[in-house]
């Protein structure tokens, strides 16, 4: 089932939208045209009690304004692009550089401040948005449709289809949901256990970007592969954690596809267990090192360092311009499929 209210108006005085999925089993998702951006997720714990398990705003001007990106959609390109710069067909493009050196999420004009179009189905929203050539600095249109659904085994899945129009671009899309099992305003997240099935991650330089060099994670604090408190190895003397103060790295996954999670979560104070399924190659796990507490999120909840944690599915950072990476290139005229799931149990 799929409610729809008005959440208030954009700065332009344009109405924004509070879509609420619920599913057979009560779990409720809320989701909004503003960015396409997920608001919020209750699920039950083990005494069968709500929690709402994802960080987020719940005010327009601070679902548009959104430091951290909690629970946006982000495009054309997620993660970082090196110098912002990139060459395609030939041709050389520059983009804002708003973190550091680099381009992070395509910003500062970010997709999550746009309104898109809306359309309800019976297990949730499809939310659809047409982005001119040269938006954001990237050639080309690009036709977006963002869809949710809750599903009756308490998934959220999110598909994303996107359209090239005639010019080659760049595509590479994702959602930026933070979670705490414990509920989004519980605090310190990095108690709970997390499980990630890769073998390996890509190296990151000292802003950290993609070198193009791998790393075996056997034997460092990399190691997810079997599932392990986020906090164990967060402190250790690796250099790439101390570089990035915690994780923010992409782990090469090795189980895709709806049948095999490919990595997932679980608080064991609420008993609550999430699986996360998806098509892409790259996983990207950030726990929240930038969170400040500066802006209060839903219910005036402190959002404080490491109060929550991002699974981000995407192509690997800063593809576009490394060798050997799969680039997250849209041909003119062709479209493009993804898909990922979160889907919520208890232990």
């Amino acid at each position: 089932m799929t409610e729809k209210k008005i959440l208030g108006k954009d700065p332009r005085g344009r109405e924004v939208s509070l879509y609420t999925l619920t599913n057979k089993n009560g779990l409720r998702a809320s989701v909004t045209d503003l960015g396409a951006t997920w608001l919020s997720m209750e699920v039950p714990d083990r005494e069968g009690c709500k929690r709402d398990v994802l960080l987020g705003y719940d005010t327009v001007p601070l679902i548009r304004e959104n430091p951290g990106f909690l629970g946006a959609i982000v495009g054309r390109n997620a993660n970082r692009i090196k110098n912002a710069e990139f060459e395609l067909s030939g041709k050389k493009y520059r983009l804002a550089k708003n973190d550091g050196e680099n381009n992070l999420h395509s910003g500062p004009d970010t997709l999550n401040k746009r309104i898109y179009d809306a359309r309800s189905k019976e297990d949730g929203v499809v939310f659809s948005l047409e982005s001119k050539k040269g938006d954001q600095g990237f050639p080309g249109e690009l036709y977006i449709e963002i869809s949710y659904s809750l599903t009756d085994d308490n998934a959220l899945l999110i598909e994303y289809f996107l359209r090239a129009g005639d010019e080659d671009t760049v595509a590479n899309f994702t959602s930026h949901p933070y979670f705490n099992l414990a509920g989004h305003d519980s605090g310190y997240a990095l108690g709970q256990e997390v499980f990630i099935k890769a073998d390996r991650i890509t190296e990151n330089d000292e802003t950290s970007v993609p070198t193009g060099r791998y790393i075996e994670v056997c034997g460092t604090a990399f190691d997810f592969r079997e599932r392990k408190r986020i906090d164990r190895d967060i402190e250790s003397d690796d250099p790439q954690l101390k570089a990035a103060g915690g994780y923010d790295h992409n782990f090469c996954l090795a189980a895709r596809g709806k049948e095999e999670p490919c990595a997932g979560a679980y608080d064991p104070e609420s008993g609550i267990y999430m699986e996360i399924f998806t098509d892409c190659e790259g996983l990207q796990f950030y726990t929240g090192n930038g969170l400040s507490g500066d802006v209060r999120g839903k219910g005036g909840a402190l959002y404080q360092r490491r109060s929550g944690y991002a699974f981000e599915a995407q192509f690997y950072p800063n593809a576009i311009n490394i060798e050997g990476f799969k680039k997250p290139v849209l041909k003119a005229g062709e479209t493009m499929k993804s898909r990922t799931a979160y889907r919520f149990s208890v232990l």
